[in-house]
């Protein structure tokens, strides 16, 4: 800023103002995506407000031992033209604003003129105490402090303000406050990059993952900028230079959706892409008459968003490669080494991470590529990969071409990793990530960041078809069958669910490329399918529901169902009932794989009514709601056949469970429980029970007892079951917690005492007069107990993991821990559960030799809330800690 006079008024001051920032505007729309073209219009603009500032500041007439100091993205040196201009008015320890009037009124004065100049001011005003006093208790204030600047003011004091902040830091805990914050982020925007209209700055793979990396490297001491990350083998020079270029792409992005929206617009929002598209000069692509290679016509914002989804997942990649290296860092001074178990000779189990047994293995050795996504689904324990696996994957990109995809080997694997019977899901989102899935095959790299402009999907068709691929891969798992029943109960008695898989991983491949997708995608998945030696059968039936995956839908919701030639004439291009059948699941699956808000109740219906319709056509028989358990129950009531109850006896209790009890207990289990409370149950057959059953009984399957409770249900339910267990001694091996319709809890848990009498029967009579009482009694919860570690978990602690996130419905939320087993574990999760007023409707605990891998189904307005997540996160992570 040119030299103005001292006593220049406002007015003029303003207008200079203005007019110096729209020469930085003019900079900055005209400059290229270059990181040192943004930097300089960002930095220029921050230097502008730094100057009219201080001139605010001298015109208010602040004494010597006050300061003005830049925090948050502001504090960092840049500023987006229309972004917050966040500032500290940092208070020398008398100053009083809420008791000396002037002083509180020059404040006044100074912030009010700020906005009179156009300046978007977000002010505090506090001393130094005040200052480490609310960053210890709120993490977002330490944040912003931690990128603090001084301005104009005492230097003195704000030195001090830094030695105190970096005395009150405590980086251990600071990352993970900051992961946790990440990761309910990224569930807010439903934990992909590729929504349609994306937060450049918030969303997953946006500005805020790369700002976080810094935030946590600096709170720790290990570099201020990506280069110095690099200097500290944190960053290869390879991945510094590639942030920096993705960072400066999204920068600009950001910067010119804020010129272009005249206001701070953060969201690439479809009003706003074409306009951006334009600033970059990108143009329409109209293809070619006749070119054999020929695709449909691409809008100049598509050009500009798979531009932005490429530099999102890039940074997706490299943020999750560089928090890890973090996190080893941080750890190095628990001299307590991770565990590295071998899975093979070119894998390790590092504390639940797949690591590679060499930096280069990928290159020397290219089947390991695959077999990383084999070994990820199929390996007990393991949770995710290493940052060292992460690394050699995103360096061995080059090694996946035309002869690695026609590799036999490779071939073979992938097609074993589309038919293990479980984790497909993770695997291919997992290889989605990393860029594996798209450059093996290749049709797949073609949709990866492609839109879909209508008005039903919010994600690009890659995202898309990921999201069915999950749609389907839940209908075959008990924990998720009472989203949708009905389909639970057809994949329950579907024999190859691996067809699904590849219908719905092809269905959607084709778009894009100009023509019918269904009919070019099915000629793809029938090259796919021979060159994986998929069976012929197989192959049709997957070629026809990628041809036909709309036509389910759109007879349903367009055509009269009550007319037989419509049902006869979709009956005879179904074929059959298994196709009906495949085909059906991939429609639902298909529908709410678009959008959260476009599946409904009437959507459900008329796709239901018309599968029965078309069943019926064929000359098959629709089946009922207990079609697929059917069995099951037939084996359960021979069972209590031979304890003489009653004719109808089950009935009752029967009435009140759902599709989710029958698929999780078999026949066996289900009988005793109807023997046991089908018994009470019939004493007052016209009353509601309101007692409680607990039934013990040596466990008809492995060591230990299977102890059964029946109760009304209550919010402490399974805390006090829990609490009961951690008194007696005994682990908890595995729970299966149920709740019927009419609102009691049948819950079966699997349990073991440190020395099993030989005298059993004391035992169980001891279980199920103890535990009742226990149920019964309304008092205090007794305090965990604090059992010995084992040596090997003081050595090689599991690192503890949450993870809690909404089910299909939003109404109901899944809690996944993993941790480092000890006594009382579960009892101290179930206690944090029940302080927050959580109910707990499923749990499923698995116990893998010294680490847990617990998965709870849970309910609560409370979930409703951010805060309340995190506070339940931090809450569990705590009582999760190896330390007794």
């Amino acid at each position: 800023m040119p030299a103005l006079a001292a006593d220049i008024d406002l007015a003029t001051l303003r207008q200079h103002h203005k007019h110096e920032k729209a020469a930085v505007f003019e900079r900055l729309a005209q400059s290229g995506s270059s990181a040192r073209g943004v930097r300089t219009a960002l930095h220029a603009l921050a230097r502008l407000t730094d100057q009219a500032l201080m001139r605010l500041w001298q015109r208010a007439g602040f004494g010597a031992d006050f300061s003005l100091v830049a925090v948050g993205g502001y504090g960092r040196g840049e500023l987006f033209p229309h972004s917050d201009v966040d500032v500290l008015l940092l208070l020398p320890d008398h100053a009083r604003p809420d008791t000396d009037e002037a002083l509180k009124a020059r404040i006044e004065a100074f912030i009010g003129t700020c906005w009179d100049l156009g300046l978007d001011i977000g002010s505090s005003v506090r001393t130094v105490a005040e200052c480490v006093d609310e960053a210890t208790k709120d993490v977002t204030v330490q944040t912003s402090l931690l990128e603090c600047r001084l301005i104009v003011g005492q230097r003195s004091r704000f030195v001090a303000l830094s030695r105190a902040l970096s005395e009150a830091m405590d980086p251990k805990a600071f990352f993970v406050a900051k992961s946790l914050e990440l990761r309910q982020r990224h569930q807010k925007f439903e934990n992909t990059p590729y929504a349609l209209e994306p937060n450049c700055k918030e969303s997953p793979g946006g500005l805020r993952d790369l700002q976080i990396i810094l935030w946590v490297s600096k709170a720790a001491g290990l570099g201020r900028s990506w280069d110095e990350l690099a200097r500290k083998g944190l960053a290869t020079p390879l991945e510094a230079r590639q942030i920096k270029a993705n960072e400066a792409l999204l920068c600009l992005i950001r910067a010119r959706l804020h010129l272009i929206a005249h206001r701070r617009e953060d969201r690439l929002v479809f009003d706003l892409q074409t306009s951006v598209a334009d600033s970059f000069g990108l143009k329409p692509q109209v293809p070619t008459e006749g070119s054999a290679t020929a695709r449909g016509a691409r809008r100049a914002s598509e050009a500009l968003m798979r531009r932005y989804y490429w530099a999102a997942k890039a940074v997706t990649q490299l943020n999750q490669i560089l928090l890890l290296n973090i996190e080893e860092r941080l750890r190095q001074d628990e001299a307590r080494p991770t565990e590295l178990r071998p899975i093979n000779e070119r894998f390790f189990d590092k504390g639940g991470m797949l690591e590679v047994a060499s930096d280069h293995l990928y290159v020397q050795q290219p089947h390991a590529i695959l077999e990383t996504f084999l070994l990820y689904q199929t390996t007990v324990g393991i949770k995710g990969l290493s940052a060292r696996t992460l690394r050699a994957l995103y360096n061995a990109r080059p090694v996946m071409n035309a002869k690695f995809r026609s590799d036999p080997v490779n071939r073979a694997t992938f097609r074993r990793i589309l038919m293990e019977p479980e984790g497909i899901t993770h695997a291919m989102r997992l290889m989605n990530q990393t860029s594996v899935l798209g450059r093996y095959l290749w049709v797949f790299r073609n949709i990866v960041g492609q839109m879909q402009h209508d008005l039903f999907h919010v994600y690009t068709v890659d995202q898309h078809i990921l999201m069915v691929l999950r749609n389907v891969r839940r209908f075959f798992i008990a924990e998720h069958s009472h989203e949708y029943p009905f389909c639970s109960q057809l994949a329950g008695g579907w024999d190859k669910p691996w067809v699904l898989y590849i219908a719905a991983l092809f269905h959607d491949i084709a778009k894009g490329r100009g023509g019918d997708h269904s009919d070019l995608g099915a000629k793809d998945v029938r090259v796919f399918c021979r060159q994986h030696g998929i069976a012929r059968e197989d192959a049709e039936l997957i070629a026809f529901l990628v041809q036909e995956h709309l036509s389910m839908s759109q007879i349903a919701q367009k055509a009269d169902l009550s007319d037989p030639e419509v049902i006869g004439a979709f009956a005879r291009r179904v074929g059959n009932e298994r196709r009906l059948t495949a085909l059906y699941l991939l429609t639902v699956a298909d529908i709410r794989g678009t959008s959260p808000k476009v599946w409904n109740a009437w959507k459900a219906r008329l796709l239901e009514d018309l599968y029965r319709y078309t069943l019926r056509a064929l000359g098959g028989r629709a089946p009922d709601p207990d079609a697929v358990v059917e069995s099951r129950k037939r084996d359960a009531l021979t069972l209590v056949a031979l304890h003489a109850l009653p004719h109808q006896a089950h009935k009752a209790l029967w009435d009140q469970l759902d599709v989710s009890y029958f698929m999780r207990h078999d026949a066996s289990d289900i009988a005793w429980h109807t023997r046991q409370i089908s018994r009470e149950l019939a004493r007052a057959p016209e009353q509601p029970f309101e007692g409680t059953i607990v039934r013990a009984r040596l466990s008809p399957d492995s060591e230990g007892l299977q102890v059964l409770v029946y109760a009304p249900d209550q919010n402490d339910l399974f805390v006090r079951i829990c609490g009961y267990f951690d008194q007696a001694g005994f682990s908890i091996l595995d729970a299966k917690v149920h709740t019927t319709r009419d609102g009691h809890a049948l819950d079966t848990f699997q349990v073991v005492a440190p020395t099993m009498s030989d005298h059993y029967r004391e035992l169980i009579g001891m279980v199920e007069s103890g535990l009742a009482q226990a149920i019964e009694h309304h008092g205090e919860l007794p305090p965990p107990s604090r059992g010995r570690l084992s040596r090997r978990v003081k050595s090689f602690p599991v690192i503890p993991r949450v993870d809690l996130r909404p089910d299909e419905k939003a109404q109901r939320w899944l809690l996944s821990v993993s941790a480092s087993d000890r006594t009382g574990l579960l009892y101290s999760i179930a206690r944090v559960l029940a302080r927050h007023g959580i109910n707990l409707q499923l749990a499923k605990v698995t116990t893998l030799g010294e680490r847990v891998e617990d998965t709870f189904l849970i309910a609560g307005v409370q979930l409703q809330h951010n805060k309340t997540q995190i506070e339940i996160e931090t809450e569990l992570l705590d009582v999760l800690k190896s330390e007794v």
